[in-house]
């Protein structure tokens, strides 16, 4: 897994002029290092770790409620913070789980209705929707799911995208061989390869990429959507992540 860097200014935003080696150990040794060791405990993890130690002393100010929607933009769900809490309740006390409840309702309150969809998308798929393709996220505009469908033989994946979410632009390279098919699971989605208006994919459609194209795949704005992702055994085969792709691309496609 691929580190990623964490930049954080709150310390000298809000210390700077009275704390500044308080500013300093917060914004650059514990984000700027330790959170930045992602490598070695994902993002999500760091998230879960850190909110069950703050609810489990007590501290439900804002700095919780901070890690809370730090927690969510790493992929904790709206349901997952729920079980989340509960768990650490029998452990850390009951009165420290309805406060941190309220924080987390807070945070997740306009989940309600995604995780409702979530949940109903999935009753129409026959493939897992998966856990949230945190490794990835970075190359990802909202939230993504992965779930891995073999991983033997044909090794492929299960791609879930929720309403609008669309990965950058990439292309796989490869000198000989090589590229990616995608097959619609479920919902509505579009492909796009530079160049070339976007084609819609359904379920049922199949998209052949060929190696060495510059394109993107996602969500419609209005639909869940997941497609099946092969990648075609190649010569040396790799992939090359480039820019997101603008509000203003992804709205012209109707």
């Amino acid at each position: 897994m691929a580190q990623q860097k964490i930049v954080q200014t709150a310390g000298r935003t809000q210390l700077g002029e009275f704390a500044p080696e308080f500013a300093h150990l917060n914004d650059d040794i514990l984000f700027g290092e330790v959170w930045s060791r992602n490598d070695l405990l994902s993002l999500r993890d760091r998230s879960l770790v850190t909110i069950t130690s703050l609810i489990s002393q007590g501290i439900t100010d804002s700095s919780l409620k901070y890690h809370l929607q730090s927690a969510k933009n790493n992929g904790i769900t709206r349901t997952e913070a729920a079980e989340i809490i509960t768990h650490i309740a029998f452990y850390a006390g009951w009165p420290k789980a309805w406060a941190a409840f309220n924080l987390a309702k807070e945070v997740w309150n306009e989940d309600v209705k995604g995780e409702d969809a979530k949940a109903a998308f999935q009753r129409e798929m026959i493939f897992p929707i998966g856990e949230p393709n945190t490794a990835y996220a970075k190359y990802f505009k909202g939230n993504s799911y992965l779930a891995q469908i073999s991983d033997s033989q044909i090794p492929f994946f299960n791609v879930t995208f929720e309403p609008g979410c669309r990965n950058n632009w990439h292309t796989h390279h490869a000198t000989k061989g090589g590229g990616q098919m995608l097959v619609g699971v479920a919902g509505r989605g579009w492909y796009q390869e530079e160049g070339k208006p976007a084609q819609e994919i359904l379920p049922g459609t199949v998209i052949h990429i060929p190696a060495n194209v510059k394109h993107w795949h996602g969500a419609a704005k209005d639909s869940w959507f997941a497609h099946l992702a092969f990648e075609i055994p190649g010569e040396n085969t790799s992939n090359e992540w480039q820019e997101a792709v603008s509000d203003e691309e992804y709205n012209k496609i109707k």
